[in-house]
């Protein structure tokens, strides 16, 4: 994938503020989870403020949270989400977070060196939400290869997974 890298983004809503008893859980969570990214294989960039946390940066509105992220490549990023202790998180996500009935998640493939805004990132999911996914914007169940690259398998998504990133 020669000068291409992954790019996801995952939002979710909120069910109670993150200062909420319900959501300590989730919160304690978080600085373990990001770490574990960070440390992950193919790891490049994640969205964060000068706190080192995303959780204050809204896009979506006031009760959704975003998570973004640069990756090497899909295998990366598929070993980081679906076979890691990020799954043991994510499991949990439903104590957490409303059930979404579109589009909360899409990848697309930027130049290496680029760095995703939240605006870049809303529009490739509303073009997922809009068309399917497509070289655009696409997600794990139908995933595109990084432009210019050799036609490889792509990793598939463990069945047992749970279905958000």
């Amino acid at each position: 994938m020669a000068g291409y890298q992954l790019a996801q983004l995952n939002i979710a809503r909120m069910k109670e503020s993150l200062e909420s008893p319900s959501m300590a859980d989730f919160v304690g969570n978080l600085d373990k989870i990001n770490a574990l990214a960070e440390r992950s294989a193919g790891f490049v960039w994640r969205l964060k403020d000068e706190s080192g946390s995303a959780v204050a940066i809204r896009g979506f509105g006031d009760e959704y949270i975003v998570n973004m992220s640069v990756w090497e490549d899909l295998a990366s990023l598929s070993n980081y989400a679906f076979r890691s202790d990020h799954v043991e998180v994510m499991r949990r996500r439903r104590e957490w977070f409303h059930p979404m009935a579109e589009a909360y998640a899409v990848l697309w493939w930027v130049p290496m060196g680029h760095r995703p805004s939240v605006m870049e990132a809303k529009e490739r999911l509303d073009h997922l939400r809009a068309h399917g996914a497509t070289e655009r914007a696409f997600n794990f169940k139908q995933p595109y290869q990084a432009p210019g690259s050799r036609l490889e398998p792509l990793p598939q998504r463990p069945e047992a997974a749970c279905p958000g990133i």
